[in-house]
């Protein structure tokens, strides 16, 4: 189990880092660039775009126009003005399409119009943008995949597929920033060794997200708060309550989010005679979601650093999550809140666990908060890409022309 992440680097042979200061003062035009403006891949774009615009960058971000709503728009909306590189949307598929070729000419165009030093792809997908062919001389190509096609099996066709496609792009990045070890791992064992610059940096929350949230009047005695996708497991969820329910223990359950899972939910919920005892309410802030219940639980079958367990932690929101990808890093030594991943019965023995032994659990959340001030931090994250950025500058202009 790792605990205090000093050796996160190690397992990647990494490019040696040159012993001339980096040009720390010199402003840098950054371009991220990300297919879906939701979830939290969206909230750490916006995060990092912001404490680089505090720290004196030009920063632009380029989303996918198909996926995100009124919220995306109005959280790009919100940034826009901030950003000296402008907000550009284009329409990008998920899956490979010949489509694809208009939206490279059009990102192609708009990069040589932004002579950006920093092009950020976010994504298999926008990783793929950024790195064919179109970055200026003097850019770097940065590449974070947030998970995306590292969940697909080798033993797949999209697993295979996916890791020729990320095997073909590795020698056209300077930069790999993955947020989590497993995240790392997970690419070298799929895909391979890189030759450039590799960083793990945590995603981080603001000082404000620090803030205890306490439990509303109506607060239910478990909930989940994220989007209803299979990977997340809101229905493996669902099935430890009904299990619960049998035991004799009946539960109550609120599910704020919402994805394309929200009508199988529903229908599951009501097949299962759990109507009265679950409520939806709908996509909502994570700290107000919070508040809607005693125990948040992360039933993930999947996933590399997710935002709300982080956010929950430094929330002292009391918590028990799927022991899944980079999850048990923010846990650290906390393992005795993680429970097996696609198991509903064990997550209903975690949930009851937590429950019958409210001070323990209340006195677990209070040390997981340090833990998540001292290593999850917005200042820390944003410190830690931009370090990455200079050193890959470095070895970029170290280049033979």
């Amino acid at each position: 189990m790792l605990d205090v992440p000093a050796d996160i680097n190690r397992s990647f042979r990494l490019t040696p880092v040159l012993t001339m200061p980096p040009p720390s003062d010199k402003p840098l035009r950054i371009l991220h660039v990300v297919r879906t403006p939701v979830g939290g891949i969206f909230r750490h774009i916006l995060d990092l775009a912001n404490g680089q615009v505090e720290r004196g960058h030009h920063v632009g971000i380029v989303a996918d126009t198909l996926t995100g709503g009124a919220r995306a728009a109005e959280a790009l909306a919100e940034i826009g003005p901030r950003l000296t590189l402008g907000v550009h949307r284009f329409a990008i598929q998920r899956e490979p399409a010949f489509a694809d070729a208009l939206v490279w000419l059009r990102f192609r165009r708009l990069v040589r119009q932004l002579g950006p030093d920093v092009l950020h792809g976010h994504g298999a997908k926008a990783g793929a943008l950024v790195r064919l062919g179109t970055a200026p001389q003097d850019a770097i190509r940065v590449y974070t995949p947030h998970g995306g096609s590292l969940h697909y099996p080798l033993t797949t066709f999209k697993g295979k597929f996916y890791s020729y496609l990320e095997r073909a792009l590795m020698d056209r990045t300077d930069l790999f920033l993955f947020e989590s070890a497993f995240a790392r791992d997970t690419y070298q064992r799929t895909v391979g060794l890189p030759r450039a610059q590799v960083r793990c940096v945590f995603n981080g929350v603001t000082a404000e997200e620090f803030d205890v949230v306490a439990p509303a009047p109506d607060a239910t005695d478990v909930v989940y708060v994220g989007e209803f996708r299979h990977i997340k497991g809101a229905d493996l969820l669902v099935d430890a309550v009904a299990r619960l329910h049998a035991d004799g223990r009946p539960l109550t359950l609120t599910l704020a989010g919402d994805g394309e899972e929200m009508a199988a939910l529903k229908a599951q919920v009501e097949r299962l005679g759990l109507t009265h005892s679950v409520r939806f309410i709908g996509h909502v802030k994570a700290r107000y979601g919070f508040s809607k219940g005693k125990l948040l639980v992360v039933p993930s079958r999947g996933d590399s650093m997710p935002y709300v367990v982080i956010e929950a932690g430094a929330a002292g929101m009391p918590m028990v999550a799927a022991n899944v990808g980079g999850i048990p890093e923010i846990f650290g030594l906390h393992n005795d809140a993680l429970f097996a991943s696609g198991i509903p019965g064990a997550i209903a023995d975690a949930i009851e666990s937590a429950l019958d032994e409210p001070a323990a659990t209340q006195v677990r959340a209070r040390s997981l908060r340090e833990r998540i001030l001292i290593h999850f931090s917005q200042k820390a994250m944003v410190d830690g890409v931009m370090a990455g950025y200079r050193d890959a500058l470095l070895q970029a202009d170290a280049r033979p022309r």
